[in-house]
């Protein structure tokens, strides 16, 4: 069942809070639509992660097509899209394509750098706006024959969360001494 955008943007955001609450992190959310860099403030032991949560319902998430003009190319639009993004921020990617409504979405997590780091490698390394949790390339063309997808690692888990907790704090620590 497909539904609004508005409505994949709601669950997806709930979902995430859910998780992340499940989880042990309280979890704060930014009020009104359209909020710059964030929608969840996630806390556990004095450490903070904005978190940015994108949902989908057709296996993929468009992040970067409004940096690919004025002749950026796909790498320049992906540094542009990687700056504008604090090193406390953490994307959680929801998707719901092929999930019963009944059923928990399959949920990601992600530094803007390593999806920046994707989307250069994909489509044969040529780059693209759209990251895929996973799709093959059949139409002709420089990125035929490739299947970009997200990385296993990146599967909300305990261990992630922990891991970019551990990575925004450092960030954290850096801009304080700088």
């Amino acid at each position: 069942m497909k539904v609004s955008s508005w409505h994949i943007g709601i669950a997806a955001e709930a979902f995430a809070a859910g998780l992340f609450a499940r989880f042990g992190y309280n979890v704060s959310v930014q009020y009104g639509a359209n909020q710059p860099e964030y929608d969840l403030l996630v806390e556990k032991e004095d450490s903070v992660m904005k978190v940015s949560v994108k949902g989908s319902q057709d296996g993929r998430w468009g992040l970067l097509q409004s940096y690919k003009k004025d002749g950026n190319t796909y790498y320049q639009a992906a540094e542009e899209w990687k700056k504008e993004h604090g090193k406390k921020t953490v994307f959680c990617l929801v998707q719901f394509k092929n999930v019963e409504e009944t059923s928990m979405p399959r949920v990601y997590l992600a530094l803007p750098s390593e999806i920046a780091e994707v989307l250069n490698e994909s489509r044969n390394g040529n780059g693209t706006t759209i990251l895929y949790e996973n799709h093959t390339w059949t139409q002709r063309g420089i990125g035929y024959g490739s299947t970009d997808s997200i990385p296993a690692h990146w599967k909300f888990s305990a261990e992630r969360l922990a891991e970019l907790l551990t990575e925004t704090n450092k960030a954290e620590i850096n801009n304080s001494k700088g």
